[in-house]
């Protein structure tokens, strides 16, 4: 039977009790998951100084390996999205999770730079998809009123992953070095890998498709879902290979992609250059020292990714939150790139750089759903997911490139600041997007 397009008021405590037992059941999976996804893809700017020391690798050769992860990304994104309307959410996450995770463990056998860029390209095959699969999986859930806050959280783990995975790295590469015969980077490897094979295991016993799937609910709790989803364009048809030519013709497709490269180049530019560049300037620095140091940005940014994320959820507002977060992380790497003999001001840069470029993720996707229609959603983030990866390719190979040329990270930061500058403008250009308020959409 059809459920009628009753619009369920945002404060009935009925609807805040179900909304809070699904995010109970969901989210921690999820932030685990997303948590070792992002130790095993920044653990590689870690490994970076003892692994240039054991195999003779330049930052050139680690910027190009960087950068091919997600050429890896781009080839597959769209494809697994697509897939994962076909199969669910459950069988895709935990197939992306065990492949990434044998990968990425895979990565201790590396000896060349050739055995280093493909197992950098299989990593990022392997991963395609999880993220925008993710974001996909949410609007099965929540509405569009809700998302922002909810993908802010999920989110977090990109903080916490630097907040807890730097110190991690650091100890492990401290104390295991010559354990079994192995490089301490091996170690690294090894040991942060195993922990995305157990969740993809985990996965498959406690997420659910949809709410329909959901055991755990009742049939009221189902109900009360389905009518906050029936009006909201997550609701109904997800996509196809049509639909995937249709956005290819839409230019809007093309500016948020625009935005999402220069969002994925500041957070891949924090990620895998803020240890070398913290060791650069604390000269003498343990990696436990290191580590620590590197928890500091990451913690400023998911603090301030949470509190935009709500913020933007309260006024039903993304554009300008997204704007207002870009244009602080251009600041916050263009005043990195200043601070190469400081590390106090260093630290107030990168932490600048980690709330801007943080919050603007949270408030991105909210703002991308809002563009794209309900026949169009799924291959419409998997297309600017993808295509905007290729930030992620350019961001290591353009800062490698010129501090092996100029000895210095400078030149490669202030460009990274600028992409994340014309970010801002590429989101001004748009058109507000209608908000959601009390569950009406309003133009």
């Amino acid at each position: 039977m059809e459920i009628a397009p009753t619009v369920v008021p945002e404060d009935e405590p009925a609807v805040a009790s179900v909304y809070t037992k699904v995010s109970w059941r969901l989210i921690p999976v999820l932030l685990l998951c997303y948590f070792a996804a992002y130790v095993d893809r920044i653990n590689i700017g870690f490994a970076q100084a003892s692994m240039s020391s054991d195999l003779k690798f330049s930052t050139a050769i680690f910027g190009l390996g960087g950068g091919i992860f997600f050429i890896g990304y781009l080839l597959f994104e769209v494809p697994s999205n697509l897939l994962m309307e076909k199969i669910g959410a459950r069988k895709t996450l935990s197939r992306i999770l065990i492949l990434w995770g044998a990968i990425s463990s895979a990565m201790m056998f590396v000896r060349t730079p050739e055995s280093f860029y493909i197992l950098r390209f299989l990593l990022g095959v392997a991963e395609a998809g999880f993220f925008p699969g993710v974001i996909l999986y949410l609007t099965y859930w929540y509405p569009a009123q809700r998302r922002a806050k909810i993908v802010a959280l999920f989110m977090t783990p990109v903080a916490f992953s630097g907040l807890l995975g730097g110190p991690l790295s650091g100890w492990i590469l401290q104390n295991f070095d010559g354990v079994n015969g192995w490089a301490a980077w091996q170690w690294m490897f090894l040991i942060e890998g195993l922990p995305s094979i157990l969740l993809g295991l985990a996965v498959m016993l406690i997420l659910d498709d949809r709410p329909s799937d959901a055991r755990w609910l009742d049939n009221r709790e189902r109900q009360i879902l389905e009518r906050a989803l029936v009006d909201d364009h997550s609701a109904g048809r997800h996509g196809d290979w049509h639909s995937l030519l249709v956005l290819l013709k839409n230019a809007r497709i093309y500016v948020l992609t625009l935005i999402y490269f220069a969002l994925v180049a500041g957070v891949i530019t924090i990620s895998f250059w803020i240890p070398a560049i913290i060791k650069s300037v604390f000269v003498g620095g343990t990696h436990v020292q290191i580590g620590w140091l590197t928890a500091i940005p990451y913690a400023c940014g998911g603090i301030g990714m949470v509190l935009m994320g709500r913020h933007s959820d309260q006024t039903a507002e993304r554009r300008w939150h997204c704007i207002a977060s870009l244009l602080a992380g251009a600041i916050g790497i263009a005043a990195l790139g200043a601070a190469s003999h400081s590390l106090p001001i260093a630290l107030v840069a990168m932490s600048l750089a980690a709330i801007g470029i943080f919050s603007g993720f949270a408030t991105f996707w909210a703002a991308a759903t809002q563009y794209l229609s309900a026949t169009t959603i799924a291959a419409g983030l998997a297309l600017v997911s993808s295509l905007g990866q290729l930030g992620g390719f350019v961001s290591p190979i353009l800062i490698g490139s010129l501090k092996a040329s100029t000895g210095s990270f400078a030149a490669g930061l202030y460009g990274i600041g600028a992409i994340l500058l014309i970010g801002a403008v590429g989101m001004f250009c748009l058109p507000t997007p209608r908000v959601e308020r009390g569950g009406v959409r309003v133009s």
